[in-house]
């Protein structure tokens, strides 16, 4: 049996596998070593996973998670799965989960567009190159963060109409003060921002805001993407709920640059159980 882990900062989905048979399905806290302690981590596990999994035999589990960039914080993770779970384990990046999700074991290139945003060229086995996304304040082109961004730089430099200013501000309940003080002086910005991107997509016929969304997008690509060996000819995949629910103006940002999308997943759980359990 083999149980595979997609992580963030805020759960977990977890999924256990008898050959290509789904065995069960939970959630639990996120698991993120960049932020989380051991014992943190280990707490969870002991409360939350280990009663529903523990009676499983478990030959290998596969653990993928935003904060497992480096060996020193994948290890940490391994040594909080293996005190509860005898079996071969491995941790690797949210990156690497979207390569192999998407791609397989062909050379692509794998994006994630959510409230953050990655990408990387991957060779089929190993990810070959990568610019990094440099966060929200400095990049993270397209993601959810970004498009929050803009919009409230927008309205609050009025670059919008009146009535979409204005008509924002009141389904959000927001001044500009409150804005400057959840951006500025509140915890998780990132998260406040991303949250707000729904109004463009519910507006997304007015001119205004179908150009932003837009530009955001060109600007992941020709900051991202376009640095990737082979890029007008590899298809370009992404994972997230962002490309996913902004699908067709993620098509016209890349078709307007020559690029052509590939695969598009709102999460990668499916293409990792295929990955992991399909030769």
């Amino acid at each position: 049996m083999i149980l595979i882990a997609d992580s963030g900062s805020t759960k977990t989905d977890w999924t256990l596998c008898d050959g290509n048979q789904t065995v069960l399905t939970l959630k639990t806290a996120g698991m993120n070593p960049f932020f989380q302690t051991q014992e943190v981590m280990e707490k969870e596990i002991e409360e939350m996973l280990y009663p529903s999994i523990s009676s499983y035999p478990i030959d290998s589990v596969f653990f993928y998670g935003a904060g497992c960039a480096d060996d020193e914080k994948k290890q940490l993770v391994s040594n909080v799965l293996g005190k509860f779970i005898k079996a071969h384990i491995e941790a690797d990046s949210d990156l690497m989960a979207a390569a192999r999700a998407l791609c397989g074991h062909k050379k692509g290139i794998a994006c994630i567009l959510g409230t953050g945003s990655n990408s990387c060229l991957y060779d089929g086995k190993t990810i070959t190159q990568h610019v990094s996304p440099l966060g929200f304040i400095l990049g993270d082109e397209g993601s959810g963060a970004n498009l929050g961004k803009r919009l409230v730089s927008d309205c609050l430099k009025h670059q919008f109409s009146p009535d979409i200013e204005q008509r924002f501000m009141e389904e959000y309940q927001l001044t500009p003060s409150i804005v400057l003080d959840r951006v500025y002086k509140q915890p998780f910005p990132s998260r406040f921002l991303a949250s707000l991107q729904p109004f463009l997509f519910d507006n997304i016929i007015e001119p205004s805001i179908h150009e932003l969304v837009l530009d955001s997008f060109k600007s992941f690509f020709m900051r991202n993407v376009l640095h990737y060996h082979g890029a007008f000819k590899l298809p370009i995949n992404f994972v997230g709920s962002i490309a996913y629910v902004y699908h067709e103006q993620l098509q016209e940002a890349a078709e307007s640059l020559g690029l052509s999308i590939g695969i598009i997943m709102r999460s990668p759980m499916e293409g990792l159980i295929n990955f992991h359990t399909k030769k």
